[in-house]
């Protein structure tokens, strides 16, 4: 799975996804010229939430989750499914 297509797949602001059969409000946000995004899901009507940051360098690609490891980042990003 590659973090950086799903966060391009996500639109640039305010949206809503589908993870874990819950309905999560979305936002993106980018900086750094488009090297940089901050990724911030929260379950609405509900506690859980998903927050990271991810960098894209010359060298690398860095994923920092906020206050919650990896794998739930990376189990949100696998799994939620887009509303249409």
């Amino acid at each position: 799975m590659d973090v950086l297509e799903k966060i391009k797949q996500l639109p640039v602001g305010y949206s809503e996804v589908k993870y874990k059969n819950k309905k999560y409000g979305v936002t993106r946000t980018d900086f750094n010229q488009g090297k940089s995004f901050k990724i911030y899901a929260e379950e609405l009507k509900g506690k859980d939430f998903v927050s990271l940051n991810y960098y894209v360098t010359s060298k690398k690609e860095l994923l920092k989750p906020c206050e919650m490891p990896e794998k739930k980042v990376l189990d949100f990003f696998k799994n939620y499914k887009t509303i249409d």
